[in-house]
């Protein structure tokens, strides 16, 4: 674990018509760690996330990362500086194989050709690096089921391969855990863990479990603010925490 700060906003704010989402946020990730954001419904985590992966614009504020200003950077380039949302390159195709869906992830290598039409020739030398990913998420026996016949937390482990064949060096992970039974949960959380041995994860999740056993360090929201950070053991000790957040039932 590094001391180092690999993201960082100040006074982070966006507002829509008069309504402050976000408000004044300043967010410190430090670099090989993992790092949560939670907050009760409403609390601006989705709408920061949108900011710092670029698909909204802050009203006023600034984001750095690895010492870069990105403030003004369009979201390809920034997922191209290694900070990467899940959702933004690990939306599978349905009837692509497992393996297909990899490959096509690992295609970035060749400058931004998507070969979707070329000939399985140039696709299979893609092939052992993919099996590799998906054998790191659990789904050697799945390479060749299509993504569409897959159960829900298998399908997740797949947006997670392709989210690793980008080779991030930050990733943001926006409730990796949503919707899933306790088996599934205990799967992916286990592949995060694994996942952050060598890089940054940053993740909205509301199973608390999750976050006590993952985290390095939780950052609170609520109304747009943080309310708190720290350890698990910090934040679910502070009184305002249990108030706004810890005390309204949400696992």
């Amino acid at each position: 674990m590094s001391n180092e700060t690999i993201l960082e906003t100040e006074d982070l704010t966006k507002e829509f018509s008069g309504f402050v989402a976000v408000n004044g946020v300043g967010l410190r990730v430090a670099r090989g760690t993992i790092h949560a954001l939670i907050g009760p419904n409403g609390a601006g985590k989705t709408t920061c996330f949108n900011l710092l992966t670029k698909f909204l614009s802050p009203s006023r504020g600034r984001i750095v990362f690895k010492g870069r200003d990105i403030t003004a950077l369009p979201p390809a380039e920034v997922a191209r500086l290694g900070l990467v949302r899940s959702f933004q390159i690990s939306a599978v195709f349905p009837h692509l194989t497992v393996l297909e869906n990899v490959r096509i992830a690992l295609q970035r290598r060749r400058g931004g050709s998507f070969d979707f039409w070329r000939s399985t020739r140039v696709l299979d030398t893609f092939n052992d690096r993919a099996m590799a990913l998906i054998a790191d998420v659990g789904l050697t026996s799945f390479g060749q089921t299509l993504a569409v016949e897959l159960p829900y937390g298998r399908k997740r482990a797949l947006e997670l391969a392709t989210t690793l064949a980008l080779e991030p060096e930050m990733m943001l992970l926006d409730e990796p855990t949503a919707g899933m039974g306790h088996e599934d949960i205990e799967r992916i959380a286990a592949l995060i863990k694994t996942a952050a041995a060598d890089r940054t994860v940053l993740m909205v999740e509301h199973n608390l479990s999750v976050v006590a056993n993952l985290s390095h360090t939780i950052t609170v929201l609520t109304r747009g603010r943080v309310l708190a950070e720290g350890d698990y053991a910090t934040v679910s000790a502070n009184p305002e925490v249990r108030e706004a957040y810890m005390g309204t039932g949400h696992e």
